[in-house]
């Protein structure tokens, strides 16, 4: 039996882990990581304090030991920084994965093997596989429609090699189960919506408080003025609602299809394949993290360009500069710069990336 720290985040699917994990007999230990706590008073709801008394209740209940860990300079500088960065460039980042390389199995790992704990546990829907040479592979979870496992496209085999993922092996309707059976006080607790440890604060209000408004045209794909936006950074390709366009058209919508950095234009266009922009055969993917080995040369895998996204095959054709390319063999719809690129191999998660260029 091993001694594991529990990430428990206040949640149903963390309380779980805690609880299936002192059921096989480890030494469980449950730790809160306070990452942020809204001290720009940012309109909506952070509700950390409401998950920390969550979350030791669970611990209380389970007998087991709880500690509230404080990263907040940590998640600032390695999250939020990247946020507002990533948004000021106009890139559409993903901290939910870095929060996941960065945070949980980042500094809270690093914390957790300092305390001579030899596993972190958390609440991911995702399975783990150890082969005879002793690497350690991520699966898909065992429920298709909780899959996490593109969150974790950007782990490293050591991260992997020290991670736990208790409730991958069952269905989100098992889980609940057990936390009933358990009698844990998050049993019939609803699922948080918020982007990371963030909360239910709207990304629109967040990145209003970090990143100035810089109002332009928004313009069609033949140059027509269309009319104004507040600033590109408050806008991702492929959005249909919220940009202020009306349609012209019975039965047709404007998305975004583009945004020109240098005259400060937002794209709008029709939700079609043949929409300028919109679709992609193909892309650019640098930040290259691989779990296992590198591929070389040209190899054919899956690519899930988005969460809730299906993995669609493709050819990845690496390059000498680190990064490779992405040929897909149907046409994807808005991919966006910034945005994190999960390779599969079947149900067996490869690494993944970062989009940079998509044409």
């Amino acid at each position: 039996m091993a001694k594991v720290l529990v990430g428990l985040s206040g949640g149903v699917d963390s309380a779980v882990a805690a609880a299936l994990l002192l059921e096989q007999g480890h030494e469980v230990v449950a730790g809160y990581m306070k990452n942020w706590i809204n001290e720009e008073g940012i309109p909506g709801d952070c509700p950390w304090e409401q998950d920390i008394e969550d979350a030791h209740a669970v611990a209380k209940h389970l007998g087991i030991e709880f500690r509230v860990i404080d990263l907040i300079d940590s998640y600032r500088h390695r999250i939020v920084d990247y946020l507002i960065a990533g948004y000021r460039q106009g890139i559409t980042p993903n901290p939910d994965v870095w929060c996941n390389r960065e945070m949980k199995f980042g500094v809270f790992l690093d914390y957790a093997l300092a305390q001579d704990f030899s596993f972190v546990a958390t609440g991911h829907y995702a399975r783990k596989r150890v082969s005879a040479n002793g690497s350690a592979a991520i699966l898909r979870g065992a429920d298709p429609n909780k899959d996490q496992s593109y969150f974790l496209a950007m782990m490293t085999q050591q991260q992997t090699a020290h991670a736990l993922f208790p409730v991958g092996e069952m269905l989100k309707p098992e889980a609940r189960a057990i936390a009933t059976k358990f009698a844990l006080p998050v049993a019939h607790k609803k699922d948080s919506q918020g982007i990371c440890f963030i909360g239910a604060i709207k990304m629109s209000d967040f990145l209003r408080h970090h990143v100035p408004d810089q109002p332009g045209d928004i313009v069609d794909t033949d140059g027509k003025l269309r009319g104004r936006h507040q600033g590109l950074h408050l806008y991702t390709l492929g959005q249909r609602k919220g940009h202020g366009v009306a349609s012209p058209r019975e039965g047709m919508a404007y998305v975004v299809v583009g945004k020109d950095m240098k005259n400060n234009r937002l794209i709008v266009g029709w939700d079609t394949q043949q929409s300028p922009g919109l679709y992609a055969h193909h892309c650019i993917v640098g930040t290259l993290n691989w779990i296992h080995e590198s591929p070389q040369g040209t190899t054919l895998m899956e690519a899930q360009p988005r969460y809730r996204a299906k993995a669609e095959p493709c050819e990845v054709i690496t390059q000498v500069n680190g990064k490779c390319e992405v040929k897909f063999r149907t046409p994807q719809r808005a991919i966006s710069p910034g945005q994190i690129c999960a390779f599969y191999d079947g149900g067996k998660l490869l690494g993944g990336g970062v989009f940079e260029e998509v044409g």
